[in-house]
């Protein structure tokens, strides 16, 4: 069904939608909220501690003035709480509430807050009356990611509208439903977006969860089902090249490295093709594992490809083989191929490809796109499997006879899970961290401390340095108190010296644009870069040597140690800021399993110990494989029994099949 047959959605609104990566009522209904405003009981103002908003249960105190500051008009009062603490109330270009704000008229008001000097201030608060706000108590309103022109009403509307005139239907059987204890697929869809208390909202996202997990897992059954035994067509044995360059590395490989390499050695001579998942920390060395067997390749006569998930990490990658190649005197030929590279350059780079004349061939998605044609690939690797899809991996496989496959991922997933995620491959884990790495130096620390902060990346940048700073948002959002690195960075660049560079980056750009900017910043013509988690894979500057989050309570603690890890990849000392906008000592503790640990195994294992399913409502607090909702960490009950039920289901003879009918939707 087209966005366009729902009550006021025309074509300007249907392209607004667009830009959300929403282009049918099926979308919008996938479309889930990343949070929930929850109207909750008011509370009196030595309560409010470090709440982002409250409501206040108050009388008013001192008629509304107003006063012009610029363009705005502030419109201000005093109220009085039950306890009689005063606090003050401001609104922004509102003058007409001096005829609904009176003296000792009580209200309810419920807004953001804010401490100037030192003493809460509540903004822009919405009215109720005593009864109004009864009638909203525990009421919980979805709140949307949005773009420029699209509200979070809009939003809002449309979803129940689609809710209204989809059929909607179920592809698992009722008795499976009843085993797992599962709702109804079209229930739980209603109650993720609009729930009536936290427990359903809890229910709906476990189906939905549940629903994520089931269709990914039944994909990569059935992808292991056909690939259960693939003969070895490209069988190497010769291992001349790899264990000379080993042998001559400015370092050694760690124990665990060398393990893997044999492993690596033994899956390619054997008789059956390999399919091999090397997981290992940021920073354990699995890149020159990948180049190490590439070059084996190479010198057997075929090709071998590496697909890196952005063009900065690529071309990286290229310069890592290109300095092999020259440092050793290697006879290899490799090419770089991105969507960036000119016309001209790219009909060169497929002759090569083609006639077989390249024979490591380096890049992004541009090597599995139609042109490309390979003459002999016998191996593929895919860096950062989590941000490829199942079906980009195979097609990158479908471009040669059987390929090796070797799939890189510094993601720490419990074994047992890896073992159900990654079900159609081997698994091999580098464990430890090369000798002569110098650990990362964590703290945690509240908002205070940022000026020290400040102080302190301008001392590295001017030893020669440069410096990450992360926030959760790109835009200034009304619903949600959170630093963003648009306006961070005017910040960051007043508070820095002048002659220090500061850029912002976040995933709203175009890739050209992003890539300029990760290129300037790796050639240190950028010193500070101001980043949404868009840099949390896809770039490699050893010089970078500080990473500062914020409001770092907000990601998960997976997704922080993957941040971590964009610093400590050279020969200087790094270290990584946390700043938590809350004082809970909850959310500190959780933030201070970064503090004592760089293992991300246990910081993934610690996670799950600390978190429960009660701190995942609409927030998906990992970004690993390709879920909207599902988080791996927190789920990984949800994912054995949606494991479970997949076993079944196929052993049962059941399908899952995609369909439409009558224009309705029919989700399966």
């Amino acid at each position: 069904m087209r966005l366009t047959e729902l009550k006021g959605i025309g074509e300007k609104t249907e392209r607004l939608f667009g830009k959300l990566n929403i282009g049918s009522a099926e979308d919008l209904l996938n479309y889930f909220p990343r949070t929930y405003d929850i109207y909750e009981a008011p509370i009196t103002v030595n309560e409010i501690d470090n709440r982002l908003v409250a409501a206040i249960d108050g009388t008013v105190m001192k008629s509304l003035e107003i006063k012009q500051v610029n363009h705005l008009q502030v419109v201000s009062t005093v109220i009085k709480d039950k306890n009689g603490t005063m606090m003050k109330i401001t609104w922004f270009n509102m003058p007409f509430l001096r005829n609904t704000v009176k003296y000792s008229m009580r209200f309810i008001f419920r807004g953001r807050i804010n401490k100037k000097n030192g003493l809460p201030v509540m903004e822009q608060p919405e009215l109720f009356t005593l009864g109004a706000y009864e009638e909203k108590l525990n009421y919980m309103q979805p709140v949307y990611s949005l773009s420029k022109g699209i509200t979070n009403n809009t939003v809002s509307k449309a979803v129940k509208q689609a809710l209204e005139h989809c059929r909607l239907e179920d592809y698992l059987p009722a008795d499976y439903r009843e085993r797992y204890e599962l709702l109804e697929l079209g229930e739980a869809l209603r109650e993720i977006h609009f729930p009536r208390e936290k427990q359903e909202l809890l229910e709906a996202r476990r189906r939905l969860v549940f629903n994520e997990f089931f269709r990914f897992i039944y994909n990569m059954r059935k992808l292991k089902e056909k690939e259960t035994f693939i003969p070895n067509g490209n069988q190497i044995s010769c291992h001349t090249v790899s264990e000379y360059v080993a042998e001559r590395l400015p370092y050694e490989l760690t124990n665990a490295q060398k393990a893997v390499l044999q492993e690596i050695f033994a899956d390619m001579a054997s008789d059956k093709t390999m399919q091999r998942l090397i997981q290992g920390d940021v920073g354990s060395g699995k890149t020159i594992l990948a180049f190490l067997a590439m070059l084996d390749v190479a010198a057997s006569g075929r090709q071998a490809a590496l697909m890196a998930p952005t063009e900065v990490l690529a071309e990286q990658h290229f310069q890592g083989i290109m300095e092999l190649k020259e440092s050793y005197n290697l006879d290899i030929t490799p090419v770089l191929l991105t969507g960036s590279v000119r016309a001209a350059e790219k009909r060169r780079i497929y002759a090569m490809m083609e006639s077989g004349e390249a024979d490591i061939i380096i890049g992004t998605h541009a090597l599995i796109q139609e042109k490309a044609v390979y003459h002999s690939l016998a191996l593929v690797i895919t860096d950062e499997q989590h941000r490829f899809g199942v079906m980009q991996r195979s097609a990158i496989k479908d471009k040669g006879n059987q390929p090796h496959v070797i799939v890189m991922s510094a993601t720490p997933i419990p074994r047992t899970l890896a073992i159900i995620l990654y079900g159609d491959l081997d698994i091999s884990v580098i464990n430890e961290l090369p000798a002569k790495r110098l650990s990362i130096k964590n703290c945690v620390v509240t908002r205070e401390y940022r000026t020290k902060a400040y102080r302190f990346i301008e001392k590295e940048v001017k030893a020669g340095r440069q410096a990450y700073v992360i926030c959760p948002m790109v835009e200034e959002n009304d619903t949600l108190e959170a630093e963003n690195v648009i306006d961070y960075s005017k910040l960051l660049q007043k508070e820095l010296s002048n002659d220090i560079v500061v850029t912002y980056l976040h995933g709203k750009m175009k890739p050209e644009e992003k890539n300029d900017i990760m290129r300037r910043f790796s050639r240190n013509e950028i010193q500070v870069l101001v980043s949404t988690t868009v840099i949390e894979v896809g770039i490699n500057v050893p010089n970078a040597t500080v990473m500062m989050v914020e409001n770092a309570e907000r990601f998960g603690l997976a997704s922080l140690h993957q941040l971590r890890g964009r610093v400590g990849r050279g020969e200087y000392q790094s270290y990584c800021i946390f700043i938590s906008s809350s004082s809970d000592p909850e959310k500190l503790k959780r933030l201070e399993i970064l503090n004592r640990s760089n293992d991300g195994f246990y910081i993934a294992s610690s996670d799950l110990k600390l978190r429960g399913p009660g701190d995942f409502f609409g927030v998906r607090q990992s970004g690993e494989m390709e879920f909207n909702l599902a988080d791996i960490y927190s789920d990984g009950e949800i994912m054995r029994a949606a494991s479970d039920a997949v076993d079944d289901f196929i052993g049962q003879g059941y399908e899952l099949v995609d369909k439409r009918m009558n224009d309705d939707i029919v989700i399966y």
